[in-house]
């Protein structure tokens, strides 16, 4: 059985007690229950702790489990322990991952055919990669300017499973269609504040778009 995982039930929940290691290799560890995200989408890993030691690195293993980095650890199979996130890089990749989700999707409204061939997630700053033939630049001011309308709207954000036996999920808010996406976000619109974009040239026929909190 996968590991159940928590950070989708309430991405804001910060601790978590009775915690049952389910086995050990080395310094890889999986558990039964969880709050820490893992590296998935684009999305980083979370950062915390499992008891007192601290979760380097968190990764997807056999589709629906995860693995978990705890160097010097000295768990066994059984051992019950608590987990913790490191709230304040959980909170920012949440924002700018929505963020990111925002301006992806109205790219795809201004731009027929666009495509996103890149994405990456950190605690700085989110981008998003695309193939296409001229800059992007001229209109990257007025897309900033709808995502932080939407912002400034504070509408709430519906993210639920489309099938949870496969545990394939989506998000949604008013005036946009479901959008499939596993990650983790935020409960309103009104909490990723408002945001920067700036364009990269990464090479020919593709464009970055790089997202900042301003």
């Amino acid at each position: 059985m996968s590991v159940l995982k928590l950070f989708w039930e309430d991405p804001y929940r910060t601790e978590l007690d009775n915690v049952r290691i389910t086995n050990v290799d080395g310094e890889t560890v999986t558990v039964d229950r969880t709050i820490l995200y893992a590296f998935s989408g684009g999305q980083e890993s979370d950062a915390g702790w499992l008891g007192a030691h601290a979760v380097t690195e968190a990764r997807k293993i056999d589709g629906q489990d995860i693995a978990y980095m705890v160097p010097g650890h000295t768990f066994a199979v059984g051992d019950v322990t608590s987990m913790r996130i490191d709230w304040a890089r959980r909170y920012a990749l949440m924002r700018l991952h929505f963020a990111a989700e925002l301006v992806l999707e109205l790219m795809y409204r201004r731009f027929a055919g666009i495509e996103k061939i890149g994405a990456h997630i950190a605690a700085d700053k989110s981008r998003i990669d695309f193939v296409w033939p001229e800059s992007i630049g001229p209109v990257l001011p007025e897309v900033a300017a709808e995502v932080n309308a939407l912002v400034d709207r504070d509408l709430p954000v519906i993210s639920e499973f489309s099938d949870p036996g496969t545990q394939r999920r989506y998000w949604k808010i008013d005036e946009f269609a479901q959008v499939a996406c596993g990650g983790t976000h935020v409960r309103r619109t009104g909490e990723v504040g408002h945001v920067r974009l700036k364009r990269d040239n990464i090479g020919k026929g593709k464009q970055r778009v790089n997202i900042y909190l301003a």
